[in-house]
């Protein structure tokens, strides 16, 4: 895991600083509201419904133990005893209080962590696959090269005020576990004809209210000219991104109406102007790789046949091990989902009690390392299978271990109206409804490999373009309803969801979601998932079937 050298510490420090002489000067009056908008969006803090929101940045979802306590201290300390994980594996705050955000910034900054860049029109967060070194699809661990993204991001003079918000994400397997291709600039290590590793580069993708689907703008790029390459992109968007419309302002609409190929022209032109002067060292590449190196694996952990024996004694155990546990390319070893969708809880939610107990899990089972996902989960990547038994008995006791990764109920969900300003309607009493409909595990697990992904607005936080099932909340005349769609998909055959019909009032989603669920557990081929099922028949099965006499808006 990489660790601040003294540039970077000094950084965050300063910033933290910074921001709470800011702050003084907006609280004494001697700023005004807008004046200090957009110096609290570059620290991560929102104006919310109810209290300000803190986003802080968790690069491409690596977190210690240390850092995991720290969470705990500030849920505690400076709000209501949880926080939030988000689907692009930062963490939110809901309930600081303006006065003391200064201060959370301070307690972060004491353990290599910050929010610079979580909000506002600049470049955000890094994000990457979250089994990145540990899977066994993978070409190359996309973590260095995601670490000098976040070096190079990090207050870059020329791009401090672009037209909106930047997302980059970096895959490094076969599999695509990052949604690179719903990204601005998505990036995937590939091999070339000569077998030797470089990048290819897509552009243009994203979600929201106008969800694309990212094209490659250069299908293989050199190593050391990953940063100039991604500068010259920012260059020609920065340049030519549309400002005076935030809802076309984004570098996907930029590539849409000039087209990739006109695009493409600009950036060539523009990187042989500067590729030369911004290229990445061999000696650079190496050293950031040594801050990624794998930790101690135990040999011969695979000779261990506890893990065999417990899984046919605990059948539990067993269908825990099945949804919740990942391969791992070190022989004896697992990577092990901690579900943060317990039943009764709001997905992606921990309470400071859950965040010091799975810190101290990390030091004893994962070499005390935690990893958040794009799903809201956590995962600890290195777990001897011999020791899965103990840890699992824990987290089922924290309401950590609900198997069901990748299943009906592991949802995406976005707070909603319960917290943002910007929803139109709610989100967790939805999913919470779901649950309670779901709660039939062996009926949950045979419907298999199926995201339901659920968001308060049209702004995407919750990805719901790409669910299987997707679920828009949307206001009609002041009330809560709610469009749905599938046959969404951010992997690698990456694909838009289709809308299914008119929306369906609140009462009637969950109503809505389990006559889905029917059509498919009745007309479905043998061994046909979920999404093959909507690819090969479409939506009319189902549209037919949930607007039987069914109440709708006229939309």
């Amino acid at each position: 895991m990489y660790q601040y050298n003294d540039t970077d510490q000094t950084l965050v420090n300063e910033r933290a600083a910074q921001f709470k002489r800011q702050t003084e000067q907006f609280l004494k009056g001697e700023i005004s509201e807008d004046q200090f908008r957009a110096l609290r969006l570059r620290n991560g803090l929102y104006i919310q419904t109810h209290a300000p929101m803190l986003r802080i940045a968790v690069p491409y979802g690596l977190l210690n133990s240390k850092q995991i306590r720290k969470l705990a201290y500030i849920a505690r300390q400076y709000d209501k005893n949880y926080c939030h994980f988000t689907t692009r594996q930062n963490v939110q705050f809901n309930w600081p209080k303006l006065e003391e955000v200064p201060d959370i910034l301070a307690e972060l900054a004491s353990v290599q962590m910050h929010a610079i860049q979580t909000s506002g029109n600049c470049m955000r967060n890094t994000t990457s696959d979250h089994l990145a070194g540990v899977c066994i699809d993978e070409i190359e661990d996309p973590r260095p090269y995601c670490e000098i993204i976040r070096q190079w991001t990090t207050l870059h003079p020329e791009f401090d005020y672009l037209p909106r918000k930047f997302k980059i994400a970096v895959s490094g397997a076969l599999h695509d576990r990052a949604a690179t291709q719903f990204h601005d600039i998505g990036v995937h290590l590939v091999k070339n004809d000569a077998g030797e590793t470089g990048f290819r580069i897509l552009v243009g993708g994203g979600l929201g209210r106008t969800p694309i689907i990212g094209q490659v703008i250069k299908p293989y790029l050199e190593k050391k000219h990953l940063l100039s390459y991604l500068e010259a992109i920012l260059r020609i968007y920065n340049l030519f991104g549309r400002r005076d419309n935030k809802y076309k302002a984004r570098i996907k609409i930029l590539v849409k109406e000039s087209g990739l190929e006109k695009f493409s022209e600009l950036v060539e032109r523009e990187w042989h102007l500067i590729r030369d002067n911004l290229e990445l060292s061999a000696d650079r590449i190496d050293a950031m790789k040594a801050q990624f190196t794998p930790p101690a694996y135990e040999p011969d952990a695979d000779r261990d046949t506890g893990f065999t024996t417990h899984q046919l004694e605990n059948p539990a155990f067993a269908t825990w091990v099945k949804y919740n546990t990942a391969a791992h390319k070190i022989a004896g070893y697992r990577a092990a989902f901690l579900s943060l969708k317990a039943p009764d809880s709001p997905p992606g939610d921990m309470t400071d009690t859950q965040l010091d107990a799975v810190a101290d899990l990390a030091d004893q089972y994962s070499f005390g390392e935690i990893r958040s996902t794009h799903r809201q989960n956590l995962i600890f990547a290195d777990v001897k299978q011999a020791d899965l038994f103990a840890l699992w008995q824990q987290l089922d006791a924290l309401k950590l271990a609900t198997p069901n990764i990748g299943t009906v109920t592991d949802m995406i969900c976005c707070p909603g109206l319960d917290f943002c300003s910007l929803a139109n309607a709610g989100s967790i009493g939805v999913a919470k409804e779901i649950n309670e409909a779901l709660d039939d595990m062996d009926y949950i697990h045979d419907i298999g490999d199926l995201k339901i992904n659920m968001s308060g607005c049209m702004n995407g936080c919750a990805h719901q373009s790409v669910g299987h099932i997707g679920i828009l909340g949307v206001d009609k005349k002041g009330t809560e309803w709610y469009q749905l769609t599938l046959g969404g998909s951010s992997e690698n055959q990456a694909a838009i969801g289709e809308r299914l019909g008119p929306a369906v009032a609140k009462d009637q989603v969950t109503n809505a979601i389990t006559t889905i669920l029917d059509v498919y557990v009745k007309q479905r081929l043998a061994d046909e998932s979920f999404l093959d099922m909507v690819n090969r028949v479409g939506i009319m099965p189902f549209k037919q079937q949930v607007y039987k006499g069914q109440v709708y808006a006229d939309n």
